[in-house]
């Protein structure tokens, strides 16, 4: 098994990162899991916007600002929190200040990853990829990324701009997105699941390892609030006694 991934052709990244969005009730011990994965070696942080109503990207910040040099930290926008009139909001303009907001909290002049969080279905995905598209000319956004989409949708994103990864919900027992799973492996199109480790029915080591054994794009991003269960799932990567 490779342990790192080209992501975009451009960023190397070992292969299990983290996902953000459970240290938002404990901005203390959020900030501890986040030194510990750096401490560990992980060089992915998957976050959004709606993680924590941005609470998420500022416990980033606040716990490992300035950053090192090979971590590369990836967000999402086109969703809203509950507030907001539109749950989904693939507007340009929209996007635009949803990056900006982004930017701001995570102390970043340009994102490594961006991804349209889900497809708004009241806007054209060539619109909403399109905006995404502007914001990288213009230096706000180095690769981009889309969440939550199917076959189809990940074509027509394509017809636009290079997509860099999708990120859907695939574990051991939900693999209905095996078809765009085998479309990125054909392309080298980094796929990050979400909920990797599914039903916990094995450990979660087995359950991750499971995922990078089955495709050399697999970027797994398991998210916690503990430390101790983020050196669980770090064993399916590295010697148990690096976590003693």
């Amino acid at each position: 098994m490779n342990p790192t991934f080209l992501l975009g052709g451009e960023l190397e990244v070992r292969r299990l990162g983290f996902g953000a969005m459970r240290i938002v009730n404990d901005r203390e011990e959020g900030a501890r899991v986040l030194r510990r994965a750096i401490e560990l070696g992980v060089t992915l942080i998957d976050t959004a916007n709606i993680y924590g109503a941005g609470v998420s990207e500022e416990v980033i910040a606040e716990a490992l600002y300035p950053y090192p040099d090979d971590l590369v930290i990836t967000t999402k926008g086109g969703l809203g929190w509950g507030l907001q009139d539109r749950i989904r909001d693939g507007r340009p303009e929209h996007l635009r200040e949803a990056l900006d907001a982004s930017l701001r909290r995570l102390r970043l002049e340009r994102i490594d990853l961006y991804q349209l969080h889900r497809h708004d279905p009241e806007v054209p995905i060539e619109e909403s990829i399109g905006a995404l598209e502007e914001l990288r000319k213009e230096g706000k956004i180095r690769l981009i990324g889309v969440s939550n989409f199917s076959l189809d949708q990940l074509r027509v994103a394509q017809s636009v701009t290079k997509i860099s990864s999708v990120q859907n919900q695939y574990n051991r027992g939900l693999l209905v997105s095996d078809e765009v799973l085998n479309a990125c492996e054909a392309e080298g199109i980094a796929f990050m699941p979400w909920s990797p480790l599914g039903e916990g029915l094995r450990d979660s080591a087995y359950e991750l390892r499971w995922l990078l054994d089955r495709s050399p794009v697999m970027l797994p991003i398991p998210g916690t609030s503990s430390v101790a269960h983020f050196e669980e799932n770090m064993l399916a990567v590295v010697d148990e006694r690096a976590v003693a």
